[in-house]
């Protein structure tokens, strides 16, 4: 268990190094989920029709905005695995006495460091627009942890389809068709119930839809009735994408 947290640990450490040296992605991708609350949020708060539970609109879809960036950032996490895979990186990193499932796992959650930073960045300027999040520093850090934990499962499903589309381009496409199904039949910018049934029930398998509803009740709302399901779903998530991602590890370098 010491190796297994020490193996996390340097994956974690590796990326905060490449953060460190170059910022410019996290600045850029900020730029579409600020466009979402500064201008989007503002647009669609004149529709009455949507049922926010007396929230500004502006705010009730400042949670799903930051989860679908930072969903995007943990998805895309695969293509650094096909460029290590091109250069070689990953053939070292499998000869290693570290198991594979460490190092997944601890490439999986060094995605969830980018995601924190994105938080970071785009908190402020929803401040600045007018988005009154709850003054609790304890909620706001427990929001933190739930995006950092849920990224982890993300990523994992980018190493799982980088595993099979094993060029950049095709991972590129596959991307997409992830992030904005999952975006769009989650909570993250309706309440479920305004869907059609087919949708209702994809919404109740997609773990987006529970990080939604865990950092809005942390982060917005103050109701935190359902946090112990949606706690539960997202575990079960990332324990299910870390296996998946792990088993099928070896598939990326042959």
């Amino acid at each position: 268990m010491i190796d297994f947290m020490r193996n996390m640990l340097a994956m974690i450490e590796l990326e905060l190094r490449r953060l460190r040296h170059d910022r410019t992605e996290l600045y850029t991708r900020a730029v579409q989920p600020i466009l979402w609350i500064a201008i989007y949020g503002p647009i669609m708060s004149g529709v009455k029709a949507i049922p926010t539970g007396g929230i500004p609109y502006t705010d009730y879809i400042t949670p799903g905005v930051l989860i679908q960036s930072t969903t995007f950032v943990s998805i895309f996490f695969g293509l650094i695995m096909v460029w290590e895979r091109e250069s070689g990186i990953l053939k070292k990193l499998f000869v290693t006495p570290a198991s594979k499932y460490s190092t997944v796992i601890g490439r999986s959650m060094s995605s969830g460091v980018r995601a924190i930073f994105q938080v970071l960045i785009i908190v402020p300027v929803a401040l600045l627009i007018g988005v009154r999040f709850i003054p609790d520093i304890a909620y706001f850090i427990s929001a933190l942890l739930i995006i950092f934990f849920a990224s982890g499962g993300f990523a994992s499903i980018s190493i799982l389809v980088a595993s099979f589309m094993k060029t950049r381009e095709r991972f590129m496409g596959i991307g997409q068709a992830i992030i904005f199904p999952l975006f769009f039949a989650s909570n993250a910018l309706y309440p479920v119930k305004m869907m059609p049934p087919i949708l209702q029930y994809f919404a109740l398998f997609n773990p987006m839809s529970y990080v939604v509803d865990a950092v809005r009740g942390l982060m917005i709302s103050g109701d935190l009735t359902d946090l112990p399901i949606d706690l539960l779903a997202i575990a079960l998530f990332d324990a299910i994408m870390f296996v998946a991602a792990s088993v099928s590890f070896k598939r990326i370098i042959e």
